[in-house]
């Protein structure tokens, strides 16, 4: 079972992501067939068992139509009204008839004949804003987003669309910079927008970074972009991965990959700069590679051919990158500060993903009544398992930290599980055991209404106090965990109003194995299908409504419109009878009335979280109104608003986190416990460089001059009163309340 689908959404093409895993050098997979076959899993296997029809081939043409323009930056009603004249009722008769190639070069021909020429009008539109800016006087505003709203009705319409889209790009970056100086002015430093490109330069690479990404889409990309239209009207986390998207996605769920140990970034310049360079990796060992440098071509081989990188989406830069473990790579990089260009060679190699794997840390709590109190803190990425090799499991990584917090004394632990994604349902199964011993986990149930019961057997592993720490982002595997817990009685449940979500179940399957016997199989990729829905142990699905905290906390994701709900197509929320052989502690319950109001009082006085219960509200102020000002007065007066009060939190955290570092310093000490930790004599000290100790990473000129101080011991708000919770949990239990 695996949720990493809307993950991907919230990262663009342009973020950093590592070069990595295997190469993809085989013939041009068979396409046609390869779409025929998806269509016909597809509707055997997945959960709805829905036939193709006429009215679901109306919504693969609408979902493709969004999937492509999801901003409606280039398709005008007119537009898709032709489309859907012609497509609207014979969509997936393409697919059936093997003709899934032609579907999708047509569709994606008329969305690019249309969205290149806009992208080149507001390049050129932007010669003359070099000459002459805008006055930014005006009493126009344009939406934050357009996704759900109607599209421009003509292709006159769009032309103000576009008029707005790029007065607001341009504004924006103007202002972007006028802070900057500010900030830059008030600590007596340098202006780092210094060496940018001006400002109509810096959207126009923007704009010709999105040319370059729709006119280097290649067979893969259109047809990938296709079959997810149809995959996601059945619902938003079925896919198909092509055989590149497919090895990325093996990489992620197994927390390690092959590559050269880089973090990339698209440059406003087209070329792809290195952010980050993994310490131990390939690159670091090499040597020659550096912080800052700009990749301008890629010989994947190793030998003479070289691709020209210059404004190529990221994802094609990292695939270039990618290849076989021992097979080097070779770069063509200029120095950021020379300009001068070089040659490099690096042999690609396995990159373990530390950031990503299970870590914990113990904390040790003065007590003046007696022995210090342990309690500890768990962090979980996601649910990782090597779907290839079988030798990476977060499960017995999770139970080798618990030993050893088991074996020093622990009493309490904060799993925190936030931003966890989901991953491996057996690896779940097996995590709930540590805290359950013997019984059953989750329910799952098929298309046919057949519901297994999953069930784990053993003593448990680890008996103290447990609070499991979510937000919106935990899904899929972190839900059958919490859930499981929360219905166990076992833990408290802490963080944002719900979960995710996501209530179901997605295997994946290799299109090879359904290839005729004579056809091609090279680069088919697979679909990951939902196959089942799962169900806690008291019969209610995840689906939609997520897993309720016991004891709500404002967080950083409080604001985000991320749920399931959100998504479109998402399946519906239903219950089963509750699952037999389970008994409900009800030990918690009683204890929740206190834990509550303890909480309670002590948010009340928490600054941090006071802030966040207003960064929340402003956000949701911000989407309701969905609207931003093309005046400059006005926007400027919003900034100084917005700065205002920055400096004022800055200013007053510092004065207070001194003082809690102090405190912390007197009452507290922090162990490591990472997975190299497990086995030492003695746990080290926690050390503010653990978090860095992954990877050099190249320093913002930007995020210099932000005076926010760090939070107190590493210890975020969320994170401390998680903790307080947890030793008001311990402190209670003892005296028998």
């Amino acid at each position: 079972m695996f949720s990493f689908s809307f993950l991907r959404a919230l990262c663009p093409v342009g973020l950093a992501v590592l070069a990595s895993c295997s190469s993809t050098g085989y013939a041009q997979p068979d396409y046609d067939t390869i779409g025929k076959q998806f269509s016909l899993v597809l509707q055997n296997a997945h959960f709805s068992r829905t036939r193709f029809t006429q009215e679901l081939y109306a919504k693969f043409l609408d979902n493709y139509i969004q999937s492509v323009d999801p901003q409606h930056l280039f398709l005008t009603q007119e537009d898709v009204n032709k489309l859907r004249g012609r497509y609207e009722t014979s969509f997936g008769d393409y697919l059936l008839a093997g003709q899934t190639t032609r579907l999708a070069d047509e569709l994606y021909a008329y969305f690019s004949e249309r969205a290149l020429p806009r992208l080149e009008a507001a390049e050129k539109a932007l010669d003359g804003f070099a000459k002459q800016l805008p006055a930014f006087d005006s009493q126009r505003s344009v939406p934050r987003t357009r996704r759900k709203l109607e599209r421009a009705a003509d292709s006159a319409a769009l032309d103000q669309v576009w008029r707005d889209t790029v007065e607001d790009m341009l504004l924006t970056e103007i202002l972007r910079r006028e802070n900057v100086v500010k900030l830059a002015e008030a600590k007596g430093k340098p202006d780092p927008n210094a060496k940018e490109l001006p400002p109509t330069e810096k959207i126009r690479a923007r704009l010709k970074r999105m040319r370059a990404e729709i006119q280097d889409a290649d067979r893969e990309d259109m047809v990938s972009d296709l079959l997810n239209a149809v995959a996601h009207v059945y619902d938003p986390h079925t896919d198909y991965m092509g055989a590149r998207e497919e090895q990325r996605f093996k990489d992620m769920i197994k927390a390690s990959l092959v590559g050269i140990g880089a973090k990339l970034k698209a440059a406003d310049d087209g070329s792809t700069t290195v952010e980050g360079i993994v310490k131990g990796g390939p690159a670091a060992k090499e040597g020659q590679l550096k912080l800052g440098d700009h990749i301008v071509a890629v010989a994947k081989d190793g030998d003479e051919n070289w691709t020209d990188v210059m404004f190529l989406p990221i994802d094609k830069v990292i695939d270039l990158i990618r290849g076989q473990k021992g097979v080097p790579v070779r770069l063509r990089v200029q120095n950021d500060e020379s300009g001068a260009e070089r040659e490099i060679s690096i042999v690609r190699d396995e990159i373990p993903m530390s950031e990503e794997l299970a870590a914990g840390k113990i904390i040790e709590l003065k007590s003046a009544e007696g022995a210090p109190r342990k309690l500890g803190v768990l962090t979980l990425p996601s649910f990782y398992v090597d779907l290839d090799e079988g030798d990476v499991h977060c499960a017995a990584d999770v139970k080798h930290i618990l030993r050893r917090m088991v074996r020093e004394g622990v009493q309490g632990l904060v799993l925190d599980l936030r931003f966890n994604g989901g991953g491996s349902l057996d690896e779940v199964r097996k995590m709930v055991g540590f805290f359950t011993g013997a019984g059953p986990v989750v329910q799952v149930k098929d298309a046919r209404g057949h519901v297994e019961r999953l069930t784990v057997s053993g003593k448990p592993l680890f008996t103290g106090e447990l609070v499991v720490l979510i937000n919106k982002m935990s899904a899929s595997a972190s839900e059958i965990f919490a859930g499981a817990m929360a219905d166990y009685g076992r833990a408290v449940i802490v963080g944002d109003p719900t979960t995710f979500g996501k209530g179901t179940v997605q295997v994946p399957r290799g299109l090879a194995e359904y290839m005729p016997y004579f056809s091609r199989r090279d680069g088919c990729g697979m679909i990951k299908v939902t196959t089942q829905k799962f169900y806690r142990v008291g019969g209610a699905s995840t689906q939609l409504r997520g897993v309720a905290s016991d004891i709500v906390l404002p967080t950083v994701t409080g604001g985000l419109r991320v749920n399931e709900g959100e998504q479109d197509y998402a399946l519906p929320y239903d219950e089963i009878p509750r699952a037999g052989g389970y008994v409900r502690s009800t030990r918690l319950s009683a204890l929740l009335p206190q834990l509550v109001e303890r909480s309670k009082a002590r948010t009340a006085q928490d600054k941090d979280l006071q802030y966040m219960r207003e960064d929340i509200a402003r956000a949701e102020e911000r989407q309701a109104k969905n609207s931003v000002s093309l005046n400059k007065e006005l926007r400027c007066a919003e900034n100084a608003e917005q700065l205002k009060r920055r400096r004022e939190i800055d200013a007053e955290r510092k004065t207070r986190y001194a003082l809690m570092e102090k405190a912390d310093a007197e009452n507290m000490t922090i162990y490591r416990l990472k997975l190299e930790d497990v086995k030492a004599d003695a746990l080290p000290l926690a050390d503010k460089d653990d978090r860095n100790s992954f990877m050099e990473e190249n320093e913002d000129p930007e995020e210099a001059l932000d005076d926010a101080p760090e939070y107190p011991s590493g210890l975020d708000p969320v994170l401390r009163e998680s903790l307080h919770i947890l030793a008001d949990m311990v402190e209670l239990d003892g005296i028998g309340a």
